[in-house]
């Protein structure tokens, strides 16, 4: 040790040139942003410049022997005994510790896998011939393509796995398939069930990671009007954004569609696609990979400007913050995480066919104004699924074969059937459809403020067939539904929101519970209900579940314990105009409100 007065004047920090010079010409971590085809040479000869010239001054003179180099910026190894109770506290560590201890070893950082692996090599080597057992911590590995990372981390109610990459087709079924079987055996499930039988996924995310080994080998970046093609056709089917998501949807969810997070952003967007276009004929196949990340930064994100919760992520495309952010990456995040191995493998598959699809002929049309019609129609199943037959339809046009029911299990497991009734040759089916939850406004708790997600709101479809619209009309509650054709004669559909609950925090506090659901199918002519149904949220008898179901038969059986083909309106009834006649909203004409009055 060598004594220094703490208010002598330090020695200056050394210059970034010359903590730059101290990592090798041949940094991995460099050549990601040099290795492309007309990408930022001269940025790249200033550089060099900088480092030659940054070298000569730091080799100038080499230290001597049990000479410190005051002038050299070095890593270190920390080793250290620990006891393995200060992980639970300093009392545990007081009351119950002292009885043995672990060697942890914090890595260093490095700039080259080489030298981390033979660093890792020298320390195992000697835990070895001393005979001693070591916890490793610290620093990861530098990225390099050459290495396989496997992650897995603790998250609220759920374990999150980040796998390697997969190569081909055959790979990626194999790790697929393989995650679902090792989660199984350790007791753990991709799926859950609600207390009232309802059926979900974990709310963990089943995000898809698309690029290459490289940034070099990126699509994205070799061919910029791929992620274009993604982007837009994307947004012109929402059944993409709608049918493979979690609960929690619409502008203040975890992956929001670029039409949820503003007004204007639908115009930008296009704007922006434009942009891809005109740079593509400018530079051809040597388009800056950092114009992609600038011309689309600032459009995908959500509604405060966050770019990592959209539906599309480019946080690790070519972001300027750092090295792992110029990955050439794309996150998909509207995906949750489905029940079966099998039933992720097909999403899999359908967006390797988009990417190769894409590929051979981007996808160029016009933008949809959906407006309204978003929260509206394609919230309600039977949409989404004559959707995605168009999807498939397209696929199948352009040599991708895909057949419809291998997307059965998503619709059913997405949108489950409440119950069904027959009567006088026609049938009503109630099916669960989505509904965006609301975020309130702050409001103090203990520790700070929360924002509470108003999830009182639900929405259910009724699809109707063989409905006579000049002589019947369908009701909930008394109050007639708008019912919309489908386009095939006698079929109609409409959606039906109401309240299920009444939280202590939720929009319109004076707006009761509108449960049960009272279905009617009432005859004009007769002027009486020919048939109807009740659904119930929760049980009918009143009866308070206090566990979750133990597994799909329990929860299938909570189901259909809340719906009745039975208990429609008796006597005369004060007869509504038929279905024909009935208005629809102008803003929402698929969807009965039953929170607004006499609209």
């Amino acid at each position: 040790m060598i004594p220094v007065d703490p208010f002598e004047q330090r020695a200056p920090l050394p210059m970034a040139t010359q903590v730059r010079a101290q990592y090798r010409p041949d940094d991995p971590r460099e050549g990601q942003v040099e290795s492309y085809p007309g990408g930022p040479d001269t940025a790249r000869g200033d550089i060099g410049t900088a480092q030659a010239a940054a070298q000569g001054t730091a080799q100038a003179r080499t230290p001597g022997r049990h000479e410190s180099a005051a002038w050299v910026t070095r890593t270190a190894l920390c080793v250290e005994v620990r006891d393995p109770q200060r992980a639970n506290g300093p009392k545990a560590e007081r009351e119950h510790g002292g009885k043995s201890g672990l060697i942890h070893v914090f890595m260093p950082p490095l700039a080259r896998l080489e030298d981390y692996l033979e660093l890792l090599a020298a320390v195992e080597a000697t835990a070895e011939d001393l005979g001693v057992t070591i916890v490793l911590e610290g620093y990861t590995p530098p990225r390099d393509p050459r290495l396989k990372l496997l992650q897995v981390t603790p998250d609220p109610g759920v374990i999150e796995v980040n796998i390697h990459p997969a190569h081909d087709w055959g790979e990626l079924v194999q790790h697929t398939e393989f995650l679902y079987q090792a989660a199984f055996e350790t007791r753990l499930s991709a799926e859950k069930f609600m207390t009232d039988g309802r059926h979900t996924g974990t709310g963990g995310g089943n995000h898809f990671v698309l690029g290459g080994a490289t940034p070099a080998d990126s699509p994205f970046l070799r061919k910029p009007e791929v992620l274009a093609s993604l982007l837009l056709y994307w947004h012109n089917h929402p059944s993409l954004s709608y049918l493979f998501s979690g609960l929690f949807i619409g502008p203040t969810s975890q992956a929001p569609r670029v039409d949820e997070a503003r007004n204007d952003q639908l115009y930008e967007l296009e704007i922006a696609l434009k942009e891809i276009e005109r740079n593509r004929q400018v530079y051809g196949a040597d388009m800056p990979p950092w114009l992609v990340d600038r011309t689309l930064r600032n459009i995908l994100v959500d509604v405060t400007g966050n770019t990592h919760r959209s539906e599309f992520c480019i946080d690790k495309m070519y972001s300027p913050d750092g090295p792992t952010g110029r990955l050439g990456l794309l996150e998909l995040r509207a995906f949750e995480m489905p029940p079966h191995a099998r039933m992720s493998v097909v999403q899999q598959l359908l967006i390797r066919a988009l990417v190769a699809r894409f590929w051979r002929e981007p996808y160029r049309a016009p933008v949809t104004r959906w407006g309204t019609e978003l929260h509206d129609r394609w919230l309600l199943p039977t949409f989404i699924w004559m959707d995605l037959q168009d999807v498939l339809a397209e696929m199948n046009e352009a040599g991708f074969a895909f057949d419809a029911a291998w997307f059965a299990p998503h619709f059913e497991f997405r949108f489950p059937v409440a119950g069904e009734l027959q009567a006088m040759g026609m049938e009503l089916t109630l099916r669960s459809a989505l509904e965006p939850w609301h975020v309130m406004g702050e409001e103090g708790a203990a520790g700070g403020t929360v924002r509470y997600v108003d999830s009182s709101l639900e929405r259910i479809e009724v699809k109707a067939n063989g409905l006579n619209e000049s002589r019947y009309v369908v009701t909930v509650n008394g109050r007639p539904l708008p019912l919309q054709s489908t386009g095939t004669a006698g079929e109609f559909v409409a959606g039906v929101r109401y309240k299920a609950w009444a939280p202590p925090s939720a929009l319109h506090p004076t707006i009761g519970v509108h449960a049960p659901l009272t279905f009617d199918i009432v005859d004009t002519w007769m002027k009486r209900s020919v048939a109807g149904c009740q659904y119930h949220v929760a049980h009918p008898g009143g009866r308070n579940y206090v566990t979750f179901p133990v597994n799909a038969y329990e929860a299938e059986s909570r189901r259909l314990a809340r719906f009745f083909s039975m208990g429609h309106s008796p006597g005369r009834l004060q007869v509504p105009p038929a279905s024909i006649d009935v208005p629809g909203s102008r803003e929402f004409p698929f969807t009965l409100d039953l929170r607004r009055q006499g609209a």
